[in-house]
């Protein structure tokens, strides 16, 4: 049996795209009434699911995009 790839990791806070005009209708702004602190975590079947609903016009793509270096808004880098 294949292993499963690791989750797509989303969360605002590596997103390079935060706090612009793409979060008004991000479907990750949408679904996170959430901790401040707290990512989305979408499995394989979820992340195809949500790519088929963009595909059909039902929702809009993913826009997240990781910062350069991974590192988080506000976090010190390396810390």
């Amino acid at each position: 049996m294949t292993p499963s790839p690791d989750p797509l990791r989303i969360d605002c806070a590596d997103c390079a795209l935060q706090h612009s005009a793409a979060c008004d209708d991000c479907v990750v702004t949408f679904i996170c009434s959430r901790e401040p602190d707290d990512a989305v975590v979408v499995d394989l079947v979820e992340m195809r699911a949500l790519e088929s609903l963009g595909a059909g016009g039902l929702l809009p793509a993913l826009r997240h995009e990781p910062r350069a270096g991974g590192t988080p808004a506000g976090s010190a880098a390396g810390g």
